[in-house]
C-alpha cells in the first residue's frame, strides 16, 4: 500500500498549475506573434523592393546595350500583377522580362504617397523626383528618363521614386520601402523605421 507522501508524487499538476502554466504561454505568445508577424511583413516587402530593384538595373543595361530607350511598367499576367521591360506604353508580351508583384503590396510612383516623412525624406535626395509620376525609363546612355512614343527625355537632375506599402497583420503595421533612382542612373532601396526615419538598405 502507498504512504500519502508517495501517492502525492503520482498525482501529477493541479488544475491550478495547469491554469497558470496555459496564462503564461497565452501572455508570451501576444507578445511574440505581433512582432514575428510585423517582421515577416517587413521581409516580404523587402523582397519585392529588391526584386523591383534589379528588374530597374536590367532595364538600364538592356537600354545601354540596344543603344535605345525602355520602360519598367505596371502590367498583368494570367491575372495577377507584374512590372515588366518594354517601350513606354506597350502591353506586355511573352518574351518581356518581368517580375511578379505580391498583390497584397501597392506601388506609388512619385512624390504623391502616404508614407512617414516622405517629404523630408525626398528633400534629403538632393535631385528633383518626377513630379508627373512617370515609370521609370532609362536611356541609351543609361540616365533616367521620361519615356513617350517615340523619345525618352532626360531632365537634368531629376530621377525617380518608387514607395510600395503592405498592410501588415497587426493593426497599424505598415511598412514602407522605396526604391530609388538618382539622376545619374543609381538605383537604392531605402526603408522607413518604425519612427518614420529612413534608412538606405543597398
Amino acid at each position: 500500500m502507498l504512504d500519502s507522501k508517495t501517492l502525492k508524487k503520482t498525482q501529477g499538476f493541479s488544475l491550478l498549475e495547469l491554469m497558470l502554466v496555459v496564462a503564461v504561454m497565452a501572455i508570451l505568445a501576444a507578445i511574440t506573434v505581433p512582432k514575428m508577424a510585423a517582421t515577416f511583413n517587413d521581409i516580404k516587402l523587402r523582397y519585392v523592393a529588391t526584386d523591383l530593384s534589379g528588374l530597374l538595373q536590367s532595364d538600364r543595361i538592356l537600354s545601354v546595350k540596344k543603344n535605345s530607350f525602355y520602360t519598367v511598367q505596371a502590367g498583368v499576367l494570367a491575372g495577377n500583377p507584374i512590372y515588366y521591360i518594354d517601350k513606354p506604353g506597350t502591353l506586355y508580351t511573352p518574351g518581356d522580362p518581368f517580375m511578379p508583384v505580391d498583390p497584397s503590396v501597392t506601388i506609388t510612383l512619385g512624390p504623391g504617397t502616404a508614407a512617414p516623412n516622405s517629404g523630408a525624406f525626398l528633400a534629403g535626395l538632393n535631385f528633383v523626383v518626377d513630379p508627373a509620376a512617370d515609370p521609370p525609363s532609362f536611356s541609351a546612355r543609361g540616365l533616367p528618363c521620361v519615356g513617350a512614343l517615340n523619345a525618352c527625355t532626360v531632365v537634368p537632375g531629376q530621377g525617380f521614386v518608387m514607395f510600395m506599402s503592405r498592410a501588415g497583420v497587426v493593426r497599424g503595421n505598415i511598412p514602407w520601402v522605396a526604391v530609388v533612382v538618382n539622376p545619374s542612373g543609381h538605383i537604392q532601396v531605402w526603408s522607413s523605421d518604425s519612427n518614420g526615419n529612413w534608412i538606405q538598405r543597398d
